[in-house]
């Protein structure tokens, strides 16, 4: 059985894809107009010939009344009255909707009658067929005998059956325009979010350089000139920072174990700046996991980042705990850091954490779980991801 969903939203797709402003120029509309009503021409002239048993003329003649009625119809209902029946309210444009068929079927009519006043006045008549005779039968009426209620209804569903391709046509159409339109829009407006995010990247990247960079060059310092054995893994913990947030995050997602690596590699630096009673914590569960696995870079780098800002101030308890899981391919992590109850901020992280929020709903759609706590003395954040392959 054929998957209609993956289907129909093939074609949905197609459609969305079509750039209607540049098809849908002056010159193509009126070429599509035309060949719509010549293949309805030929249609009409083909049912008189071979339904009606009409002589070729007879049949011109009949085709072009009935294709010019159709033409006055259909234009003046779609191209002048239905755009100054939506201008107005919703009661107004109720209303009018509902005049709108027997105006149409009225319009119809009359200008079948004109038309047959014309053609008897020009001399002529269907001679054979059918049809015999049928243009001085309708010359003879009056005009309100051509358009009275009777022969109203009984034309109703002749004008339906003509007209109605026509008018499933035009609005198949204008909801294929529509719908690609909206498609247009959001494309471009998920475009322009994906900008912002990049700028928003881009400046977590410029953030993490200066005031990093400043403190952990003064630590540096301090222990080239105490030659520290820990000054050579200082520097290379700093070298593969830097490298990693200069060059290997301008990509939209990056292998999971670079993204490990930049975490530790930063933690280990920042715990550098504390004395030893400082209780910093960091777990990694589940690093063999992580092959084939790819999440967006320096998405955790603004809680990490805050963790550090707001907490190891508290003169009761001051620590920063980190666990980071990984299972199959669903990346948790858990940090929590306490804060000094005096300082306490209400919206912990401020931007940073609404655009990393942000970024979350642009590249993990219904993938992600995320839960910021404000505790009694401590804040904690919880994130669960199910990332890429």
């Amino acid at each position: 059985m054929p998957n209609t969903t993956s289907t129909s939203g093939y074609f949905l797709d197609k459609v969305a894809s079509l750039n209607f402003d540049q098809f849908f120029t002056k010159r193509n509309r009126v070429l599509l107009h035309i060949c719509m009503w010549l293949g309805f021409s030929i249609l009409l002239f083909l049912s008189y010939v071979i339904g009606y048993h009409l002589v070729y003329f007879d049949a011109v003649l009949l085709t072009i009344r009935m294709a010019a009625v159709n033409i006055i119809v259909f234009y003046m209902v779609f191209y002048l009255l239905l755009p100054k029946i939506f201008s107005g309210n919703k009661t107004r444009i109720v209303i009018l909707l509902l005049m709108l068929f027997p105006i149409s079927i009225f319009i119809w009519m009359a200008a079948t009658y004109f038309f047959s006043l014309f053609y008897y006045a020009l001399g002529l008549e269907i001679t054979f067929g059918e049809l015999k005779g049928v243009i001085k039968m309708s010359a003879n009426q009056t005009f309100l005998e051509a358009v009275s209620l009777k022969r109203m209804l009984s034309q109703t569903i002749i004008i339906i059956s003509l007209l109605s391709p026509f008018c499933f046509a035009k609005i198949l159409v204008e909801i294929t325009r529509l719908y690609n339109k909206k498609f247009q829009i959001q494309k471009e407006k998920t475009a322009l979010e994906i900008q912002n995010i990049q700028i928003e990247k881009d400046f977590l990247k410029a953030q993490l350089n200066p005031h990093f960079l400043f403190n952990t060059l003064n630590n540096l310092y301090g222990l080239t000139v105490r030659k520290d054995n820990l000054a050579p893994e200082l520097i290379l913990n700093l070298s593969d920072i830097m490298s990693y947030t200069l060059y290997e995050s301008n990509t939209e997602i990056v292998r999971l174990e670079k993204e490990l690596d930049f975490i530790k590699n930063y933690i280990a630096l920042e715990k550098m700046r504390y004395a030893d009673d400082k209780d910093i914590q960091i777990n990694i569960e589940g690093e063999n996991q992580t092959a084939g696995l790819f999440i967006a870079p320096l998405l955790t780098f603004t809680f990490i980042e805050n963790a550090f800002k707001y907490g190891l101030k508290s003169i009761k308890k001051s620590f920063i705990k980190l666990d980071i899981k990984i299972e199959k391919n669903t990346f948790w992590l858990s940090l929590e850091n306490d804060f000094e109850e005096s300082l306490a901020v209400k919206n912990f992280g401020g931007i940073g954490v609404e655009n990393a929020r942000k970024r979350l709903e642009l590249v993990y759609p219904n993938q992600y779980e995320l839960e910021i706590k404000n505790q009694d003395s401590s804040f904690k954040v919880d994130l669960k991801i199910v990332l890429r392959k």
